[in-house]
């Protein structure tokens, strides 16, 4: 991904994201999808596993409605780029919009020469903002541990083979995690994987014995066993909700 800005799409009509995708040169603007979601409270959960840059939602989708969802993304979220895309010309979404701190209101049909534009205004706005941010980042090595752990979740880690890849004590790894990530070590990982296992439940159709091992659990039964401990349901269940 890179330096990439990551951008998640949401809308109930496929063709509608087959055109965002098909129709817009996204690599040329510096950005790339990372995600998609058909309803509201799919786009809350997949906002907080990829924590996209740039939100691109309509108003009108099924089971929460846009505006509903960018509330509670902001809630967690509060520095993405948001951009309605909505059939509705109507005054109160746009004033409701704005109160949300929305970037840009665009009506459908998309043109997309236009929208270029806007895309290129949300970068130039957001790569000011981060940068600082992502300096300090930069030069904490608990932020290269978790960026590590994301990029390695179906791998098995443990503390000491992630000391081993930084050069690390496991000890100094420990209090890392815990003074600045609020959190034990093994705890955060399982969240982790846990999220991702979220993901893949609620936007794939793969099997849940596939989806325990990308997400680093390699054994199905302990995989079931720690997602209904840590979310109250059975991965199953879970999944469920989004059918």
């Amino acid at each position: 991904m890179g330096n990439s800005l990551k951008v998640m799409l949401v809308d109930d009509e496929v063709t509608i994201l087959e055109g965002f995708k098909r129709l817009f040169d996204w690599k040329a603007y510096g950005c790339e999808i990372v995600c998609e979601a058909y309803d509201g409270v799919m786009a809350v959960n997949l906002a907080k596993t990829y924590k996209p840059d740039i939100i691109i939602m309509d108003i009108n989708i099924p089971v929460m409605s846009g505006l509903d969802a960018l509330r509670m993304i902001r809630s967690h979220n509060e520095n993405c780029a948001c951009i309605i895309v909505s059939g509705y010309d109507e005054f109160e979404y746009c004033r409701e919009a704005l109160r949300l701190q929305i970037t840009d209101y665009i009506l459908k049909p998309v043109d997309f020469r236009e929208f270029g534009k806007v895309i290129d205004a949300v970068k130039l706005k957001l790569i000011r903002e981060k940068q600082p941010a992502a300096e300090e980042k930069d030069n904490k090595p608990v932020f290269q541990l978790a960026a590590y752990l994301q990029q390695h979740l179906s791998e098995d880690i443990t503390l000491q083979s992630l000391a081993d890849e930084f050069h690390m004590n496991p000890s100094y790894i420990s209090q890392l995690f815990k003074n600045e990530l609020g959190m034990k070590y093994h705890d955060y990982l399982t969240r982790l994987r846990i999220d991702k296992a979220k993901t893949l439940l609620a936007a794939t159709r793969k099997s849940i014995c596939e989806i325990s091992g990308e997400a680093g659990f390699h054994d199905y039964r302990v995989f079931t066993k720690v997602f209904k401990s840590v979310e109250g349901e059975s991965p199953s269940a879970y999944r469920n909700r989004f059918l």
